[in-house]
């Protein structure tokens, strides 16, 4: 019975069989939360489910860019360690994002400012896979986010409970 718990889908020895998840086999949601009262940073959460025909290996921090058209953006930078999560088809993995909010009125006038309403996500290692993802607010309404700094700070994906 024991040598089954070790080789069950989710096991670091299963991961070894598993291919890479791509960006395509995964969908992809941002979701802004609200803000803080008396804070200069906004919180957000990128969920990913495994769409793919099966299990894949999510091996490290996705890809996070907010861009202002081709001027200045700012990118997701992973803090902590990620390590790899075999994501069974339908898994979910879930990973906290936090940025310094500008003020709604005043985006332009920051050099740093970067508003937008998508945010152009990929898998670990699939840079050419990238694809835009709106931004949602937790009741699912669309918005710009105002971003005023050059990162984006990024949590360790893990996986979410059913």
């Amino acid at each position: 019975m024991a040598g089954l718990a070790l080789t069950a889908c989710g096991s670091p020895r299963m991961a070894a069989l598993h291919a890479n998840c791509t960006t395509k086999g995964l969908r992809w949601k941002l979701t802004v939360l609200k803000r803080k009262p008396h804070t200069k940073h906004r919180e957000a959460r990128l969920s990913i489910v495994n769409t793919g025909s099966g299990p894949c290996v999510f091996r490290g921090f996705p890809v996070v860019e907010v861009h202002l058209g081709k001027a200045t953006e700012s990118d997701g930078e992973g803090h902590g360690r990620a390590l790899p999560i075999d994501l069974r088809r339908g898994g979910k993995i879930t990973t906290g994002l936090r940025y310094k909010d500008c003020p709604k009125d005043a985006p332009l006038s920051d050099p740093m400012a970067v508003t937008n309403d998508l945010a152009v996500v990929s898998a670990p290692h699939d840079y050419p896979g990238r694809q835009a993802v709106a931004a949602r607010d937790e009741a699912g309404k669309r918005l710009s986010m105002y971003i005023c700094a050059e990162k984006i700070w990024m949590d360790p994906p893990r996986e979410a409970a059913e």
